[in-house]
This record gives structure tokens, C-alpha cells and sequence, in this order.
């Protein structure tokens, strides 16, 4: 086995209630827990970055979904990035950069068969959580596969300012749409879409009726849908929505901290007419598409013709306030935290 010298404890974050709504600070706590040598096919990482991400909210509450609830007084886990301090598994060094799912702590012991190497050369390492991560997987594979994207579609896409939101419209005009066009929630984030990422058109979603700010955007209709937030983004978008258009059912952030069930979308019956599709998405079902994936976004990123943004929080301890900032919509691109 190779292996440094590893201290006898390290932190990590419990959940510790499960939030009535909107999460805070006390839902969380930071524990003390003993550092693992790694066994038979194991390795122990020194987590660099960790990731934060919408899809934890959900995890949080009791019920039933595609992901486990995470367990009150346990370690929760998520994307994570480090190098290997020890290992015990064939084709793993000490030094390895890896990617893996034990988030939420700063050491990590896991079965190799979980981890995924990663070229520090490609890109920093705090992008294979964002850019070349699961975020931007979930952005190709839900643009080009889910929504079948086609060369001059017009695509709108929704929490256009984050890790996921981002990188579509970026792809979508690399690949060709005629118009892309983005909603977020702040002036600067407009600016960013419009100036940094190339949208040909980006509005404030608090400036009114969303319905409204899309049609100014897009007078002739859209053809794509790319759905992070739901509610009314959602029912604005099957209204601007031409006929055959998609729609990829992504997220719904708008309504992770609601108590009571959503207003929106109200018009869902103009689907059958306009004969759309609507299809949700996990990105764990196009893993096939990663090594194309990777190998496409990287060379785009090498060329600087996609470009990405990251919100870094520094500290370990730091871990559960980016959360609750991300849920806020603190970040512009992906929100990791350096641990």
C-alpha cells in the first residue's frame, strides 16, 4: 500500500435537521470524524474542492426520489476533486487527481471503482465539478440529446447565469442556433450572459412577468427549452414555444424551498396542440457521452471558445453558507468551495 502520513481526524458535514423550507445555518453541523486508511481497492483522497450544487436541497427532505434523502447525523456526501494521500488499489498512486462523490469533507476513503482520474493539465481541478463536471455533462447531454438539439433553434434557457445554465447556451452557439437567449436575476448576471457568454439576448426575470420579458427576447417563438428553474419560467416558456419544440425538464429551483405545491405552470394543456415534448433529465443516464463530452468542451475551452465562470469560497467550514448562497443565487457560474 502506498500512503503518506494521515492525521488521525478530519472534518466533515452532518445534516443535522431537515429544513422547513428555506435552509439555515443550524440545519448543519461540522464534526470531527476519524480519517479511514484505505483496505483491499480503496484510496483515501485529500478533497481540493467541493462542490455545491441545486439537486441537494431536494436530498434534504424525507421523501422518496432518484437520490437517497441524505440521513440526519451522517456525513452528506457530493461532488468532490482532490489528490490520492493513500492508496491500496491497483492503477491509483499517491498524487493521482481524482474525482469522485464523497463530498462534504475534507478526507475521503472510498472503493477506487468510484473515483475517476482527471488531467490537472486539461483544466484546474475545480472545473471537473463545474465545466467539465457534472454540471457540464448535464448541460451537453440535456441540450444535444435530451432536447435533440438542431442546428437554427432558437433556445431559451433559464438560471442562464449557473454552472448548467451557462454552458447550454454557450453550446447551443457553437452548434448553430439562430438565438439564444437567457433569464437570470440580476443586471450583472444579464451583462455576463450577453457580453461573456455570447447570448444574443438575456433578461432580468424580477423585472416582470417572465412571459412578457420572453417574448421582447424572442418575438418569433423558441424552439428549445432548457428548464432549471420551473414555476413560471416554465409556463412562460410552453407559451413562446413553437410547435415540436422541447423542452429538458433539468431543475426546478424555484420551488426547492416551497412549503406548498407550485402555481405554475398553468397552461400545460397547449403541449398537446403544439405537440411538445417535455422530458426530464439526470445526468448520471448519459455517462456513455463523457469521454466525447470531455474531449469536446475541453478542446472548446483550450480555443476560448467557451468560456466559464466559478464561485470560490474558501474553507472547508465555509461549506454549508455556499450552499445556502448558491440556493440564494449568490454565484455567477459554479459555486466549489476550497477546502
Amino acid at each position: 500500500m502506498a500512503e503518506q502520513d494521515l492525521p488521525a481526524t478530519g472534518r466533515e458535514w452532518h445534516l443535522a435537521a431537515r429544513p422547513q423550507g428555506w435552509p439555515v445555518a443550524s440545519d448543519f453541523a461540522l464534526v470531527e470524524a476519524p480519517v479511514r486508511q484505505p483496505g483491499p481497492g480503496e484510496i483515501t483522497v485529500r478533497n481540493a474542492y467541493l462542490s455545491v450544487d441545486p439537486y441537494m436541497r431536494a436530498r434534504m427532505n424525507d421523501v422518496k426520489s432518484y437520490a437517497p434523502p441524505y440521513a440526519l447525523g451522517a456525513p452528506m456526501d457530493g461532488g468532490a476533486v482532490g489528490h490520492v494521500v493513500a492508496s491500496n488499489a491497483e492503477g491509483f498512486q499517491v498524487g493521482d487527481a481524482v474525482q469522485h462523490w464523497l463530498g462534504w469533507r475534507e478526507y475521503a476513503t472510498l472503493d477506487a471503482a468510484h473515483a475517476v482520474k482527471v488531467d490537472p493539465e486539461l483544466a484546474p481541478l475545480s472545473a471537473y465539478l463545474g465545466v467539465l463536471g457534472m454540471p457540464g455533462l448535464t448541460a451537453y447531454a440535456g441540450l444535444l440529446e435530451v432536447a435533440s438539439f438542431r442546428e437554427g433553434d432558437t433556445v431559451f434557457v433559464s438560471g442562464a447565469a449557473g454552472a448548467v445554465g451557462s454552458t447550454v447556451g454557450q453550446i447551443a452557439r457553437l452548434k448553430g442556433a439562430k438565438r439564444v437567449i437567457g433569464s437570470a436575476g440580476s443586471a450583472e448576471k444579464v451583462a455576463t450572459l450577453v457580453d461573456e457568454y455570447g447570448f444574443d439576448a438575456a433578461f432580468n426575470y424580477k423585472d416582470g412577468p417572465v412571459a412578457e420579458l420572453l417574448d421582447q427576447a424572442a418575438p418569433d417563438g423558441i424552439d428549445v427549452y432548457f428548464d432549471n428553474v420551473g414555476g413560471e419560467h416554465l409556463e412562460a416558456a410552453i407559451g413562446a414555444l413553437r410547435v415540436h419544440g422541447r423542452v429538458t425538464l433539468c431543475g426546478a429551483i424555484a420551488q426547492y424551498n416551497d412549503t406548498s405545491a407550485p402555481a405554475a405552470p398553468r397552461n400545460l394543456v397547449l403541449a398537446i396542440g403544439k405537440r411538445l415534448r417535455l422530458q426530464g433529465m439526470l445526468a448520471g443516464d448519459h455517462a456513455a457521452l463523457r469521454d466525447r463530452f470531455v474531449e469536446e468542451v475541453g478542446g472548446w475551452l483550450r480555443d476560448g471558445s467557451l468560456r466559464y465562470d466559478e464561485t470560490v469560497v474558501e474553507g472547508v467550514e465555509n461549506t454549508a453558507e455556499a450552499f445556502l448562497g448558491m440556493l440564494r443565487g449568490a454565484n455567477i457560474g459554479k459555486m466549489v468551495v476550497q477546502v
